[in-house]
């Protein structure tokens, strides 16, 4: 789950990329700057430390990140360190992506299967569900063996489960009604 605060810091990202149309850059660069620093658990460590001061990590990040990044988000990253919001750079970049994807109009999901599908199947669903909910449909997907069969398909909060263990389970309810 996004936190709030993200949330609106994300949000304020995406408005300074909108005016400037960057929002797709922006958005690359958040994502390397995350990509990072999950590498890289002390650099992580440093950032988050109460004991470092703000100044410190303000000339750590413009001496790490300052030739690669735009001054965008050099500035952004710096108004993290000042109010101590480094903390919350991933869940920043996951409101972020969602922000940007409302935009483009796409919707990413799941498919889990038994066994791994290959590009085209992956594609054909994919087709299936952007004409279903008039989206540009993103799919992953992972393979989970206990589902014995069929696909589970997970967009946003919605679910679609045509697995071979969903409709045993509901055949064995239904079972289990009849018995009793």
């Amino acid at each position: 789950m996004i936190n709030i605060i993200a949330s609106r810091y994300a949000e304020a990202l995406f408005q300074v990329g909108e005016e400037s149309n960057s929002t797709e850059k922006l958005y690359n660069e958040l994502k390397a700057v995350v990509d990072i620093i999950n590498v890289n658990k002390e650099f992580s460590n440093i950032l988050k430390s109460p004991i470092v001061s703000k100044e410190e990590k303000k000339t750590l990040i413009t001496n790490i990140f300052g030739s690669t990044l735009d001054n965008e988000m050099l500035n952004f990253m710096k108004i993290l360190a000042d109010k101590d919001r480094l903390n919350l750079l991933a869940n920043m970049e996951e409101a972020f992506k969602a922000l940007l994807n409302d935009k483009n109009n796409i919707l990413e999901g799941v498919a889990i299967t038994a066994v791994p599908m290959n590009e085209g199947e992956v594609n054909e669903l994919q087709a299936k569900l952007s004409a279903k909910y008039n989206k540009t449909v993103v799919l992953q997907n992972e393979v989970d063996k206990s589902i014995l069969g069929g696909v589970l398909v997970r967009l946003g909060n919605e679910e679609i489960d045509g697995t071979v263990k969903n409709r045993l389970d509901k055949m064995k309810e239904q079972l289990s009604q009849v018995i009793s």
